[in-house]
């Protein structure tokens, strides 16, 4: 994934699938500059962290 389709995820309204490492995620913030954002798995929203946003993947809907 790129930053800018990072981006417009973690600012949207709707709810995105995105995975990381084949788990779902929830892309919290995403830092352009540096290509990074800050994550948390959809099931433990206290377990934050920070991964490359090219590491993320969209899952296609339907």
């Amino acid at each position: 994934m790129d930053t800018q389709r990072a981006h417009e995820i973690s600012s949207s309204p709707a709810m995105v699938d995105v995975l990381y490492n084949g788990e779902r995620i929830y892309i919290e913030h995403v830092d352009q500059g540096n290509g990074m954002a800050t994550i948390h798995p959809l099931d433990d929203p206290g377990d934050k962290y920070s991964v490359t946003v090219d590491s993320l993947t969209e899952k296609p809907s339907r």
